[in-house]
């Protein structure tokens, strides 16, 4: 009895039943010649498991090396013997390669987010950008609003906000061009009625286009370019179109002006107030028909000049009554005391 409890195997249990022998034991030599393998890897790793942990959490993790065997805890992650943190530690040039496959693969996510995003995105939006750029204010188009809103939102979610407002920054200049093409060859008598549609055209698309962009101009224009979309897109306006034909309408419009009703009165308001709001520094080029539809570009009157305020009334008078606008009935008016 006793020779056999000399021969069994003295077997402590922890809290975890994690099962170590201890002592001296004929089981000892045994594991000595089964760890014989191990203690000859240069360099143990942890071995992964399909869960993504490492060994030392799912079992026991045995390593050899020139200090003995060492035993760790399959729950606690607690070492039976000394274990330093580099014993688990992947090699530099695994660590290395896996950061190279890391960068590679989000470049290839990305590129492939990029050609998703030139074939199937941008040229719906495209679409629609044609279709709300070439619109008459009276005309109805059908247009997904919803659907537009919905590809604008996915392009800024996947990263594509700097591309997509290059892209549409691009495609309005381009139209803007065009415009200015055709209103180049508009005759004389017919360019301020034709700047006035073209104007008014644009501004209405504005009108649909900017609320669809609303999250790029949000997220994109506002928080990082510290710009506003409509704005912007104002700018390319004045940039390509009235920048390149102020000059020729400025003197038309002084001619218009000094000739009542050659020209529709809203349409000389609608591009006066239009010019001004695009530059105001153009209301300097003629300040006499900018006065007329623009409050306060005149300077400030002074008491001194009142007698030539009432001088300029009552040669515009004289003006009108001469063009065939007179005065009204004056029978009825009280007579001047003077009289």
């Amino acid at each position: 009895m006793e020779a056999m409890e000399e021969d069994s195997l003295d077997v402590k249990d922890d809290h975890n039943h994690n099962y170590c022998a201890s002592g001296s034991s004929k089981v000892r030599p045994y594991l000595s010649s089964q760890l014989s393998d191990v203690t000859t890897v240069p360099q143990p790793v942890c071995a992964t498991v399909p869960g993504g942990e490492s060994g030392s959490r799912q079992g026991k993790l045995w390593s050899g090396g020139t200090g003995g065997s060492k035993l760790m805890d399959s729950d606690t992650g607690s070492e039976s013997s000394e274990v330093s943190e580099t014993d688990c530690a992947a090699p530099p040039a695994a660590t290395g390669g896996k950061f190279s496959l890391d960068s590679t693969s989000k470049f290839l996510l990305n590129a492939m987010a990029v050609e998703d995003y030139r074939k199937n995105h941008w040229p719906n939006l495209e679409k629609a950008i044609d279709r709300l750029l070439i619109q008459n204010p009276t005309d109805h188009i059908s247009v997904s609003y919803a659907q537009i809103y919905s590809y604008i939102y996915k392009c800024v979610c996947q990263q594509h906000s700097e591309l997509l407002y290059r892209d549409l920054s691009s495609k309005i200049t381009s139209h803007l061009q065009e415009v200015s093409t055709h209103l180049q060859a508009s005759p004389p008598e017919n360019f301020i009625e034709n700047f006035n549609i073209v104007l008014t055209q644009y501004t209405a698309s504005l009108q649909c286009i900017v609320p669809v962009f609303m999250y790029l101009n949000k997220f994109y224009i506002e928080s990082k370019l510290n710009r506003d979309l409509r704005e912007d897109l104002m700018k390319l306006f004045a940039d390509e179109v009235a920048e390149k034909h102020v000059n020729t309408l400025m003197p038309l419009l002084i001619k218009a002006h000094s000739m009542p009703f050659q020209v529709q009165p809203s349409t000389m308001a609608s591009v006066v107030k239009g010019l001004y709001s695009l530059r105001p520094e153009w209301a300097q080029l003629a300040p006499a028909l900018f006065s007329g539809f623009i409050p306060q570009i005149n300077p400030p009157a002074v008491e001194s000049l009142l007698s030539d305020y009432a001088a300029h009334d009552q040669k515009l008078q004289m003006e009108l009554s001469m063009n065939g606008f007179p005065r009204g009935d004056q029978s009825r008016k009280r007579a001047s005391e003077d009289s």
